[in-house]
């Protein structure tokens, strides 16, 4: 086993070759550390935590796929990130396979358990149940989709053994590490909202007198060594029809709330490979992932939107942020009232990114003025359906990485467990998710139904956008984000600095971001962009200057050369050779 200590080796060495790039921000902090970009020439993996970057860079220089390093990542990131993914949870994931010239995209996202009904969180009132209220407990909790994503990726692409990616993890979390300033600051915020109310979350969590574990704990967690043996051995089948299967529905049995989910739940789960959604931008193809998630038709309507305006000639100031903002509102306008599970839900589709509903739409912006919020436009459409708006937004709670690898194969994914630490629900040491909040809570409004109604069966709408950029139909970018429903923004910020402006990753990541989602535009605080305020005010915005903690994950392929970007808001590197 050459490749599992070889990989060890510089899993132990994390610490040391991660620090020098780390910004150790917690959950509510917003200083930016300066940094630069990281530049390679064979591959590279970005990632949230220096401990799963280190066990991605391992695995690339042993000659893994980049699907073998995002085994070995997300793994990773399960244990030392447990608050923002793991295999509790789903994830979304871009493949390009460099050898057929082919980009798919794996579909890893929660269902709804078969019973479930769209009244599945209204009060004996008939009301919707407050959010968090419908967050804590197993009634939160979806079917898993990420360890299955994660075994589609490795059985198609994958050049490692499946045991040598798990067994890194699974030393590592016997071993212990070190609870990061991000992951401290996170428990003890999550504490006030019930983080320790179920076992065994409290006693991971928690020390024996109630107080958080603080920064530096050597955490250890052989509850999780021990599923992942098992998931060594046997691949996902414990996870969906096994031991582990069976403590997930006994889990989600809680006092407090409890789920329906069953082992026939599990045992259907099936991940989905779907068509990109890709659009035109400029001189580029801009793809992304298509329904159940929001990101890929949003991001590429706002794109749609912009490109009639001469972004590159205004430089990033307010004139710019102003119609970017605008384009925000039209495009999470459509979101809100036709994106759904598109398996379930008939949707305009093609018709949300047609480039002549677009072009109509962007007819809409004024570039010398404001709208106050933008209605749904009317795109072509052969089934139209009578539907309300959902305006339920899903809160951040979520990791992204992308990774290159040597042979050209390349892959962006976001993964998630939704919000941060999920339904505070533990089992076999990972924490399951809350992914049913991220349906409307209300199957109606206005005696019309709600695209993203619960649905047993249905996968929930999201805002994630692992998204891959291609020039002359070669890759030139890959990007994502955590940040809930501000991820299509995030991502879209990323893109146009880089494409529009010209700007190094590393530069277009830490610009200071500005966000609408139909409403106020958000900017983000103690940064640059909190300089447009009085501009953006005076064209009619109404602003808000506020906390906007992005984990943007970029690689730029130029040429032969790669130059990749970890976001400084948060604990990742980019590392690479």
């Amino acid at each position: 086993m050459r490749l599992t200590a070889t990989i060890c080796s510089l899993v132990i060495l994390a610490p040391v070759l991660g620090l020098a790039q780390e910004a150790q921000q917690p959950e509510d902090t917003t200083a930016v550390a300066v940094r630069s970009s990281v530049t390679a020439q064979s591959y590279m993996v970005a990632a949230a935590n220096p401990h799963a970057a280190e066990i991605g860079r391992a695995v690339l220089a042993e000659g893994g796929s980049a699907a073998d390093a995002a085994v070995a990542v997300q793994l990773m990131l399960n244990l030392v990130e447990p608050q923002s993914s793991g295999i509790g949870g789903g994830a979304f994931a871009l493949y390009w396979d460099a050898s057929e010239g082919r980009l798919t995209t794996f579909d890893g996202r929660e269902k709804a358990p078969m019973e479930a009904t769209p009244e599945y969180f209204l009060g004996s009132d008939g009301e919707p149940v407050g959010w968090w209220d419908a967050v804590v407990g197993g009634r939160s909790v979806g079917v898993p989709g990420t360890l299955k994503l994660l075994e589609a990726l490795h059985r198609k692409h994958g050049r490692t053994p499946w045991s040598a990616l798990v067994t890194p993890t699974i030393e590592k979390a016997e071993a212990g590490f070190e609870i990061s300033p991000r992951m401290a600051a996170s428990i003890a915020s999550a504490q006030e909202r019930k983080l320790d109310l179920f076992e065994p979350t409290r006693s991971y969590f928690f020390n024996e007198d109630g107080t958080p574990k603080p920064e530096g704990t050597l955490l250890k967690n052989p509850d999780f060594a021990r599923s992942l043996r098992l998931i060594s051995e046997h691949g996902s089948a414990p996870f969906y029809t096994g031991a582990i299967a069976g403590d997930i529905v006994a889990a989600v049995r809680t006092e407090i709330n409890p789920g329906i989910l069953t082992l026939e739940d599990l045992a259907a789960y099936e991940v989905i490979e779907r068509e990109p959604i890709c659009v035109t931008y400029r001189a580029y193809e801009v793809c992304g992932m298509g329904p159940p998630t929001s990101g890929g038709l949003t991001i590429g309507q706002m794109l749609g939107m912009l490109e009639g305006f001469d972004l590159a000639g205004m430089g990033p100031g307010a004139e710019a942020w102003h119609l970017f903002a605008e384009a925000g509102k039209l495009a999470y306008a459509d979101r809100g009232l036709y994106m759904a599970d598109a398996d379930y839900v008939d949707m305009p589709t093609e018709g949300l990114v047609n480039p002549d509903y677009l072009k109509s739409r962007a007819g809409l912006i004024d570039p010398a003025a404001a709208m106050e919020s933008a209605e749904p436009g009317e795109p072509e459409w052969e089934e139209t359906m009578l539907l309300s708006p959902d305006t339920q937004l899903e809160r951040p709670g979520t990791s992204h990485f992308v990774v290159v690898d040597k042979h050209g194969d390349m892959i962006s994914m976001t993964t998630t467990i939704e919000t941060g630490f999920g339904s505070r629900v533990m089992t076999g040491g990972f924490l399951l998710n809350n992914e049913m909040t991220d349906f409307s809570r209300a199957p109606e409004a206005d005696g019309k139904p709600i695209a993203n109604r619960i649905e047993g069966g249905k996968r929930p709408r999201s805002s994630m956008s692992p998204t891959i950029v291609f020039q002359d139909g070669e890759p030139v970018l890959l990007t994502g984000s955590p940040g809930g429903s501000r991820i299509i923004n995030y991502v879209a910020k990323s893109i146009v600095a880089i494409l529009d402006w010209g700007m190094d990753p590393q530069e277009a990541i830490d610009m200071g971001h500005v966000v609408n989602r139909n409403g106020a535009t958000d900017l983000e605080e103690n940064t640059d962009a909190a300089a447009l305020e009085e501009p953006l005010k005076a064209l009619g915005h109404e602003v808000n200057v506020r906390n906007l903690n992005s984990g943007l994950h970029v690689i730029k392929i130029d040429g032969d050369t790669l130059i990749g970007a970890a976001d400084s808001r948060r604990e990742g590197v980019a590392l690479g050779q």
